[in-house]
């Protein structure tokens, strides 16, 4: 038995036993001695103390009763921030007035052309390591300082694309700054979570006239659908870090899924409120027969006008679009951001017009900044890789300069645009590139052979609009490519609509692309305010969480088990005799297989007992794994992600049925998964948070 195990936030620091198999009448559970191996990957009951337990009953499923909707009601307001890779924002609604969906203020600075709706995702520590601003505040003053001082202070930009990207995700990832320092990522996001939660109150109590407090809101965050479950759970942990929630009010945040947002909102869409690519009668004064690029100009101008208005008006009714969807129709939400790309399949179920996931998200880092690493890698090609790479780091608000002025000529990239793109290079890139090199940028150009990219006596880049539309080639035609083997599965054929949403669907060459592969497949919808789509749908999710009923789960989930050992079906190496009987170790309990349809607050319910009355606790380990075929906790990929330790002392004085009830509850269907063990003599429970991060 372990000896006064350590618990942190439920997670036993004992030695790790497994569970036996719910449908085995005669599984048991063993405990670990102190000397056993702990790894996931090493045998989990080779060296045995006391028994565990057996099954009482079989495994079923339940359905929670308990509606999230309901605690939602205490409540004043729901907050949701759009954390994206290139700008995020905030959106709120008040729970009095669910029709009225209120964007951010208006941000200082901003670039010309460019709404400022939402603000860059950059963050500036001091040379201390202090949080000093966000945004274009962030930007700004960093543009500013001296070059020299400028190199001691840490700037970030576009530093969520780390939690896609990076495999073993951990508590202590850490970040690059713009000058080469390392910093904890949960530091950092908590640092740009804390700042919006502090800009949105500030918002509240504003309008309220009285101090408005964080108890009172409901906080929504968006991540991408595609990101794996140690992402999702970051994300989590840096917004407790914030202050927004704690993990025991956990339900006061909830993470949504980008896609699943969007699709939310793009319910309410009435037909004033999109532009329709592939339609033959004219919307919006627009028809089909139009250039793609003139008809999101028009719908940009529409935005312009209205831009004072930071409410938006959202009715109860389902749009016209929707009206036409019936009972089964498909339809696939495109996120296209900065970062990633999402895709998601939902199916319509009457008569809620509740959604259901039909095919899990898919997608991956082909998002806006795809571009930028292409032009990234013309420039490699024109003044050597050796050069910019040191350029970044001798002078690196002079690089975040001259990306920024790539931004805004990237935004005026079009299919049918006959002018050059002229991209301002700073003085000092200029400068210290003749250091560098000992001649002329202009020579650079001449010697490089890059025919299409030209040297202005401004001292600009001028690039053709072939260039400039080359350089989006590699990531469209991955969204294209992604589209296409998505479109040949059979849950995803006879879909009636693509959406195509998030701040790269503005791109007019991705439109086109789009439109010209799937136009004849499907209507291809794109709302008008798209940069916002995805946070107006969050704002909505957060309003009505139980409104996507039925999700794919994206892993196997399951637990360790001992079940007796039949020879020739178990490996021999998995056999273990105690007290005279065979078993097989490690075997791995399925409670749910990876792209199993799950409904909202579906429960996994086990029953156990202890095999001995004098057993004081019970440890259950929970393994995830991305595969659908694991027989074993050891196959390769499999991993815990959870720990149950129930305490069954207590009961001295008091009648302990002979066969004591242990019930195992695992909750699925909603965008996090919670699991509970209960010793129902007693009405002791435990609750873990599946846990990624920490194992």
């Amino acid at each position: 038995m372990c000896r006064a195990p350590r618990v942190v936030l439920g997670r036993c620091r004992c030695p790790a036993p497994g569970l036996l198999h719910a449908t085995s009448k005669e599984a048991t559970l063993f405990f670990l001695s102190e000397t056993a191996p702990t790894s996931a990957y090493s045998s989990p009951a080779r060296s045995l103390g006391d028994t565990g337990i057996t099954p009482l009953s079989p495994s079923h499923i339940v359905n929670d009763t308990d509606s999230s909707v309901s605690e939602q009601q205490s409540f004043l307001v729901v907050v949701a921030v759009d954390f994206g890779t290139t700008s995020s924002g905030y959106a709120y609604s008040f729970t009095k007035e669910p029709e009225c969906i209120h964007v951010m203020r208006r941000w200082e600075g901003g670039d010309p052309g460019v709404s400022n709706q939402k603000t860059p995702t950059t963050i500036l520590l001091t040379p201390e390591r202090k949080f000093h601003s966000f945004g274009y505040a962030a930007r700004d003053f960093y543009h500013d300082l001296d070059p020299n001082e400028a190199k001691q202070w840490l700037y970030l930009e576009k530093f969520k694309m780390k939690l896609h990207t990076t495999g073993d995700l951990t508590m202590d990832t850490d970040l690059t700054a713009a000058n080469g320092k390392k910093v904890k990522a949960l530091e950092i996001f908590a640092y740009a979570l804390q700042y919006f939660k502090e800009q949105a109150l500030k918002e509240l109590s504003d309008q309220a006239g009285s101090e408005f407090e964080n108890s009172d809101v409901r906080w929504v965050i968006t991540v991408p659908a595609i990101w794996k479950q140690p992402a999702k759970q970051f994300m989590r942990q840096a917004a407790y870090q914030a202050g927004l929630a704690s993990p025991e009010n956990s339900e006061q945040l909830i993470i949504a899924l980008e896609p699943e947002a969007a699709s939310i909102y793009c319910r309410k869409l009435r037909l004033h409120q999109m532009i329709e690519l592939s339609g033959k009668a004219a919307v919006n004064g627009y028809s089909g027969s139009d250039t793609v690029g003139a008809g999101f100009t028009q719908a940009k101008e529409h935005i312009r006008r209205n831009r004072q208005s930071r409410t938006f008006l959202v009715e109860n009714v389902i749009g016209e679009i929707w009206s036409e969807l019936e009972e089964g129709d498909k339809y696939v939400v495109v996120d296209s951001g900065g970062g990633t790309v999402d895709l998601t399949v939902h199916q319509i179920r009457l008569p809620e017009g509740h959604l259901k996931e039909l095919y899990k998200a898919t997608g991956g880092p082909y998002g806006s900044l795809g571009v930028d690493y292409e032009f990234e890698k013309l420039l490699y090609k024109i003044f050597g890789e050796d050069f910019i790479e040191q350029f970044k780091i001798k002078r690196p608000a002079a690089w975040v300069d001259l990306m920024i002025a790539f931004e805004s000529r990237k935004r005026a990239a079009a299919p049918d645009r006959t002018n050059p793109l002229n991209i301002t290079l700073p003085f000092s890139f200029i400068d210290y590139y003749k250091k560098f090199r000992g001649h002329s940028v202009e020579h650079a150009l001449r010697k490089s052979n890059v025919d299409f990219v030209k040297w202005s006596s401004q001292g600009m880049l001028r690039m053709s609009p072939d260039a400039m539309n080359a350089l989006f080639k590699p990531t469209i035609d991955s969204i294209i490519e992604h589209l296409r083997d998505l479109f040949q599965k059979p849950e995803v054929s006879t879909v009636k609509f693509l959406f195509l949403v998030g701040g790269f669907a503005e791109a007019p060459l991705l439109q086109q692309a789009v439109q010209a592969a799937f136009g004849d497949q499907c209507r291809i919808i794109i709302p008008q305010d798209v940069g916002l789509t995805i946070l107006k749908g969050a704002v909505l999710f957060g309003l009505d969480p139980a409104v996507i009923k039925v999700r794919r789960s994206p892993l196997t989930y399951g637990v360790g088990v001992l079940n007796r050992y039949v020879e020739g079906k178990h490996p021999p190496e998995k056999l273990l005799v105690k007290d005279g009987t065979r078993w097989c170790t490690d075997v791995f309990d399925k409670f749910i297989s990876a792209d199993q349809s799950v409904a909202l607050g579906e429960l996994v319910k086990r029953s156990y007992t202890p095999a001995k009355p004098s057993q004081l606790v019970i440890v259950i380990n929970i393994y995830s794994s991305e595969h659908d075929n694991v027989s074993f906790i050891t196959d390769p990929g499999v991993k815990k992600c959870g720990t149950l330790r129930l305490d069954l002392t207590g009961t001295s004085g008091t009648a302990v049925p002979a066969r004591r009830e242990i019930q195992t509850l695992m909750q699925f269907g909603d965008t996090e998964i919670k699991a509970t063990a209960i010793d129902i003599a007693t009405s002791k429970s435990v609750k873990v948070g599946i846990d990624f991060l920490n194992y």
